[in-house]
């Protein structure tokens, strides 16, 4: 009885570590990707209009909060503590779904603004002005992965 104990204990935060693992690396590769979107969209709108180089970094950065959030929701469930030690095979089920979800929204997310700021970026690029239209329309995908982030922070209250 007790060896099941701990192989169920150690599975689980095997379990709770894959999923710490999918939270960071997968919204850190959506970032990533949506920020290289952008900052390709840049160098062609620099040809064009370099002098709105601020509005085309700004647009370009957006993308990159996504891999905050990934790692803010690491931190959330990590400092509790409850993703070390003896934990049960249901804690380590929560931990990896929270990992699972926001690391899938985020990466998602990410690529999607970036295709939006993008799009923004060539467009400021050729004389209009749609920078503040940009933003509001960018901020859309980005809502998803907030929504994902609050997930994690109510599973990680029930953990």
């Amino acid at each position: 009885m007790e060896t099941a104990t701990v192989l169920g204990s150690s599975g689980a935060l095997i379990f709770s570590s894959i999923g710490l693992a999918l939270m960071l690396v997968l919204s850190g590769i959506g970032s990533a990707i949506g920020v290289s979107i952008g900052g390709n969209a840049t160098i062609g709108a620099l040809k064009k209009n370099p002098d709105a180089f601020g509005s085309y970094m700004l647009l370009s950065a957006l993308p990159g909060t996504q891999g905050l959030y990934g790692f803010a929701g690491f931190f959330i469930i990590n400092s509790g503590g409850d993703a070390s030690g003896q934990i049960s095979m249901l804690q380590g089920t929560e931990i990896f779904a929270a990992g699972l979800i926001l690391g899938i929204v985020s990466l998602f997310s990410a690529i999607q603004q970036g295709k939006i700021c993008a799009n923004g970026i060539a467009s400021i690029g050729s004389g209009n002005d749609v920078f503040a239209k940009t933003m509001v329309l960018a901020v859309f995908p980005e809502l998803y992965a907030i929504i994902a982030f609050a997930a994690t922070f109510i599973i990680s209250s029930t953990i």
